[in-house]
């Protein structure tokens, strides 16, 4: 039988992106499609303005697809992890501990990059990469599998044959749908905003959530912008509030930005446009079908709290490339990916969908529970060391 590709991808983005260069560097040909194309700047609409913290074994993971060296130009260092735990508005400081990666014998975290960049890297690999045919503009839009085949259909009518086909095509994943996969699906009246700023004080490569009824608030260290200080946010908020403010002018949302953050670096003022999207948990009730994977996102969506979203969907990128033999759509290959992953994955949507709860919730008694477990985590060593490693990605 002759196939245009080993393995078909569904999605573009990071994830998918990612995938794909993994899985042909391991020697295997790889079509990769999705409906939009990357915006090449920051200011551009529909450009990804979240950025990510790659944790230590993220990384490793990319260094062996052989991206991380396009990446590695636009990283900030991950120094130190800070959590402030806080209450009342204006919001009062109330605990403050901060995690070093020395405990686990490392000199960082990882590395944090602005999205929008590491997708416009992530390209450039793919398209000099002669075993990638990357087709942006193009959508998936019809599967029928066999035992020996998938038989994919574009948006363009072209008809492809794949040993296997992976939806890494987000939440609302069309090859799940294409494939009967249910999932279930969990709100919070959540709402999250995305954006740089820069500020007065230097960040010194520290990481820092400052919980408050709501969500979380998070700065991740950039490079400098225009010569000062600058760091990613991203800000959760009841879903009415995260309104408001989205509608406030531009004076007034500096404000509530400025006594949310605590003044921890200083005056901060937005320096890109302000992105907004609603919090979820979702989780697949399974990963594979005959011939076919989801994986990241079209798997899993989890809360913006920890790091966990992308390094999760990476968890599966390597789990999935370990595995994959001479021919990548095997059931029982696929069963092993499955049985691998599943119960990770289900894990960690568990522990991030309570550890939310427990951060948005306004109720002085949880609010008092939140702050006994962060003393907790943090000044009992040995707690302190297994939660940071399950955060890294082992085991807990």
């Amino acid at each position: 039988m002759t196939f245009d590709t080993d393995i078909f991808i569904s999605g573009a983005g990071l994830a998918g992106m990612m995938l794909a260069a993994r899985l042909s560097a391991r020697g295997f040909s790889v079509i990769v499609c999705d409906p939009s194309t990357p915006p090449d700047g920051a200011t551009v609409e529909g450009s990804d303005l979240r950025s990510t913290a790659y944790l230590e074994p993220s990384c490793r993971v990319l260094e062996e697809a052989g991206v991380w060296d396009a990446l590695a130009p636009h990283a900030t260092p991950l120094a130190a992890l800070q959590v402030i735990d806080s209450d009342g508005w204006p919001p009062t400081e109330r605990a403050r501990r901060t995690f070093q990666p020395g405990d686990l014998g490392l000199d960082t975290f990882g590395r944090n990059i602005p999205n929008w960049r590491a997708h416009l890297s992530l390209m450039d690999v793919l398209k000099a990469r002669e075993n990638v045919d990357l087709r942006l503009g193009v959508g998936f839009s019809d599967l029928v599998t066999r035992d020996d085949a998938a038989f994919v259909t574009l948006t363009d009518g072209t008809r492809l044959r794949a040993r296997l086909v992976i939806g890494a095509d987000g939440r609302n994943s069309p090859v799940r749908a294409a494939a009967g996969i249910d999932v279930t699906t969990r709100r919070y009246g959540q709402k999250a905003f995305a954006f740089a700023v820069t500020h007065d004080l230097p960040h010194d490569d520290v990481s820092t959530e400052i919980y408050n009824s709501g969500g979380a608030f998070t700065t991740v260290p950039l490079v400098d912008h225009e010569g000062q200080p600058a760091s990613a946010i991203v800000w959760m908020n009841a879903a009415e509030r995260s309104r408001a403010l989205a509608a406030a002018p531009a004076e007034d949302f500096a404000q509530v930005l400025n006594e949310r953050s605590l003044g921890i670096l200083g005056r901060m003022s937005p320096v890109s446009p302000i992105r907004s999207w609603p919090i979820i948990t979702q989780t697949a009730h399974r990963v594979t079908a005959r011939r076919t994977v989801i994986l990241a996102e079209a798997a899993h969506v989890l809360p913006p709290i920890g790091a966990q979203g992308l390094n999760t969907s990476i968890a599966d990128i390597a789990a999935l490339s370990e595995v994959l033999g001479d021919d990548p759509g095997d059931a029982a290959t696929l069963d092993r990916y499955a049985r691998g992953r599943l119960r990770d994955m289900r894990l960690r949507a568990g522990a991030i969908d309570l550890f939310n709860r427990v951060c948005q919730s306004g109720h002085p008694a949880v609010q008092a529970t939140r702050r006994a477990g962060l003393a907790a985590v943090h000044d009992i060593a040995p707690l302190r060391q297994r939660i940071m490693m399950a955060g890294m990605g082992g085991a807990a």
